[in-house]
């Protein structure tokens, strides 16, 4: 029974989420993000994943005790706490095994695993986890370069801004400049990801 409704649930995410982005496209509303990077296997996302509500929805009682049971018994995510300010509960994965890196319902998992990080690009600052590699990047992003170097900005203040304007890596994901570091690079123990 829990696997049929896991499977009728991940299908009408995924139908939500491709008629919201072919409304979109209809729109011409194209996303000003792109997603750049790629998964450095570091688990960030699957260990502690997070789910974020309307303010209003979140105190809510009847919603609270709902979500909270749908994600404990559908997805096998047990509670770990709130994070009142951005109206987001924090959970831990039974399914993401810490030793060795994998989830053990890999083919079956949540729309949510499946579709992040790409879902963060909806918001207009979008925060990624700090061991991600993923991470945003403007569409119009040599444009935006050009323009920046035109301002003959002194190279740190420069360095700040492409990354506020989301047109380079963030620090964290820029090889050391001794040359000691190659940056990250591409797991090899990850399966590749299978069609929602």
């Amino acid at each position: 029974m829990r696997r049929v409704v896991k499977r009728l649930a991940r299908w009408r995410y995924g139908c939500d989420l491709a008629i919201t982005r072919w409304i979109r496209r209809l729109r011409k509303e194209a996303p000003e993000l792109e997603l750049a990077g790629h998964c450095n296997g570091c688990g960030a996302c699957c260990e502690t994943p997070m789910i974020y509500l309307n303010r209003w929805l979140f105190y809510a009682r009847s919603v609270r005790w709902a979500v909270l049971g749908w994600h404990r018994w559908i997805n096998g995510f047990e509670y770990l706490g709130e994070d009142r300010s951005q109206h987001a509960f924090i959970f831990r994965c039974t399914h993401y095994d810490t030793l060795t890196g994998q989830c053990d319902s890999y083919e079956s998992r949540p729309g949510m695993c499946r579709d992040y990080p790409r879902n963060l690009l909806d918001s207009p600052a979008p925060e990624f986890l700090t061991p991600c590699s993923f991470y945003p990047r403007a569409r119009n992003a040599d444009e935006i370069v050009a323009s920046l170097r035109d301002l003959n900005l002194p190279p740190e203040r420069l360095a700040e801004l492409e990354i506020k304007f989301y047109v380079a890596p963030p620090l964290h994901l820029v090889p050391d400049r001794n040359g000691d570091d190659d940056g990250p690079t591409p797991p090899t123990n990850l399966r590749p990801p299978t069609a929602a």
